[in-house]
C-alpha cells in the first residue's frame, strides 16, 4: 500500500479533466506536494500546485520535468489524446499520434522517474487506460490504450523487486473537453479520480472505475461476439 498523505506527487495533464481533479483530490489527501503538468503550465489552475512544463513525446521535455522533481514518489501518467483517426484512410501521422502519447509518453515518463522514485525509497506508479484497452473503437486510440495495457503488466513485474508498485486504472467515458462531442453516459471526472487514488493507497493492480468498464472486462473470455454484434450479422 502506498500513503498518499505527504507523498510528492507529479501528474502528466494535471491541467484539466481527469488531471484537474487528480489534483485537487491529491492536496484534499494531504499530499506533500503535487507537481501538474501541462504543455502550457500557465494553464495550471490549483494554487497550491506546482506547474511544469511537460510535453510527454519530447524526451527533451521529459528530462527537464523531471529534473525539476527529484523529490517525487508517485507518478500518474494521465496525459493523453483522442486524434480519432482512421486506419484505412487517415494520413499515418495521425494513426502514429495515439500511440506517440497514449504509449511511448508513459513509457518515456517512466522511465525518467523510475531511478527517482527508487532512490526516494521506492513509491507507486499510476497509467491511465481506458474500457477502449479491452473494446477495440476502430481508432488507433483503442490500439494506443491496449498497447499502454500491456505495458503497465509488464511494468509491474519489472519494478516490483525495486519497490515501485504499478497501478492500471480502466475507465470508459469521462465528461471532460475529450468527450465532449460524445452523446453516451460518462462518469464524473471525480469519481474517477477518487477511485483511482482509492487504488493507489490500496495497492491495487488495477482499478475498473465504473459499470461499462467492469461489464467490458467480463465479456474478455466470451467469444467476440459478446463485444461486437456485427459479427453475429
Amino acid at each position: 500500500m502506498t500513503a498518499i498523505k505527504g507523498a510528492n506527487v507529479f501528474v502528466t495533464g494535471g491541467s484539466r479533466g481527469i488531471g484537474k481533479v487528480l489534483v485537487e483530490e491529491l492536496y484534499a489527501r494531504g499530499a506533500g506536494k503535487v507537481y501538474a503538468t501541462a504543455r502550457d503550465p500557465r494553464s495550471v489552475t490549483h494554487s497550491g500546485a506546482v506547474p511544469l512544463a511537460l510535453d510527454v513525446t519530447d524526451p527533451v521535455s521529459v528530462a527537464a520535468a523531471a529534473e525539476r522533481a527529484q523529490d517525487v514518489t508517485i507518478l500518474i501518467n494521465n496525459a493523453g489524446a483522442s486524434v480519432r483517426a482512421s486506419y484505412l484512410n487517415s494520413p499515418m501521422d495521425d494513426v502514429r499520434r495515439d500511440l506517440e502519447t497514449n504509449f511511448y509518453g508513459p513509457l518515456l515518463v517512466t522511465r525518467a522517474f523510475t531511478p527517482i522514485i527508487e532512490r526516494n525509497g521506492g513509491g507507486h506508479i499510476l497509467n491511465v487506460h481506458s474500457a477502449l484497452s479491452w473494446l477495440a473503437d476502430g481508432t488507433p486510440y483503442s490500439a494506443s490504450k491496449a498497447a499502454l495495457w500491456s505495458q503497465t503488466n509488464s511494468l509491474r513485474l519489472e519494478l516490483q523487486p525495486r519497490g515501485i508498485a504499478v497501478t492500471g486504472l480502466h475507465v470508459a467515458y469521462v465528461d471532460t473537453d475529450m468527450t465532449s462531442g460524445i452523446d453516451a453516459p460518462k462518469a464524473d471526472p471525480r469519481d474517477v479520480a477518487v477511485t483511482a487514488l482509492d487504488g493507489i493507497e490500496a495497492g491495487a493492480h488495477e482499478v475498473l472505475a465504473d459499470d461499462t468498464t467492469r461489464w467490458i472486462k467480463s465479456q474478455l473470455s466470451a467469444g467476440l461476439e459478446a463485444m461486437y454484434a456485427q459479427l453475429k450479422q
